[in-house]
């Protein structure tokens, strides 16, 4: 089977690195027009957009903030004309002891539920109404396995803002599907990029290792190749599914 993404435009959230970063180049190496956000990593994001082709392009933007979100889905479509799927990859783990202060323990989740879920609600919302009237598109999340088992109790916020996301996804696959519009989970358990580094950092590679069924840990170009079938229309049957990704250090 060939994957043919030509003329799709893809907007890939934290694409500078990553998972992010991985799903880009597969998407590009299948065609698409990748629109490669980043935040703070602008050479990362410009290095990657030389690589790929295509008509690649960066875009910043703190998910952390509200207005950024909304400015940035406005800036890619004014760039390109239009987005034929949204990856809403973006995201972070803020380590958050449950014996710390109040106030840190509760900027950790404002945070984290910023960055994950509201930047998240933001995009799906205009990509909603971008898409509608287009007649359809595709919205991939990338949530984790911690939605589904939970997390650590240092990771609560993670977790539960992971678990948002699952939700929000299968909403939109049920609410938009007679708009064309289709929604995928992808939930990965721990994958090797510098984010998981500091939990592989606080609990060993041993312990990691310990829970997954197979030789390695999962690495970013694992997970991509499912991202571009589902960017590609070919599943779209499965909206609303969740794929698990985590060489079944979860299995439900």
């Amino acid at each position: 089977m060939r994957i043919d993404l030509t003329s799709k435009v893809v907007l890939v959230t934290g694409a500078s690195r990553g998972i992010g970063n991985e799903i880009a180049r597969q998407l590009a190496a299948s065609g698409a027009t990748v629109a490669v956000h980043y935040s703070n990593s602008p050479s990362d994001a410009e290095a990657l957009c030389k690589e790929i082709g295509h008509g690649a392009k960066t875009f910043r933007a703190d998910l952390g903030d509200a207005g950024a979100a909304i400015r940035l889905f406005d800036e890619v479509v004014a760039a390109y004309g239009h987005i034929d799927v949204l990856i809403n990859n973006a995201g972070i783990a803020e380590l958050a002891p449950i014996n710390s202060p109040d106030a840190e323990w509760i900027a950790s989740w404002d945070k984290t539920f910023n960055v994950n879920t509201r930047s998240t609600g933001i995009l799906t919302k205009s990509a909603i109404n971008h898409f509608k009237s287009r007649g359809g598109g595709r919205i991939i999340y990338i949530a984790s396995r911690a939605a589904f088992r939970g997390d650590s109790e240092d990771y609560l916020a993670y977790a539960a803002s992971k678990a948002a996301m699952v939700a929000l996804a299968r909403s939109v696959a049920r609410g938009f599907g007679k708009d064309g519009i289709v929604a995928f989970v992808i939930a990965p358990g721990f994958v090797r990029t510098a984010m998981a580094q500091d939990a592989i950092d606080a609990y060993g590679e041993e312990f990691v290792l310990g829970g997954v069924a197979l030789t390695r840990l999962t690495e970013p170009s694992d997970v991509a190749p499912m991202i571009v079938l589902l960017a590609s229309g070919l599943a779209d049957h499965a909206t609303g599914c969740s794929i698990d990704i985590n060489a079944a250090s979860y299995v439900r």
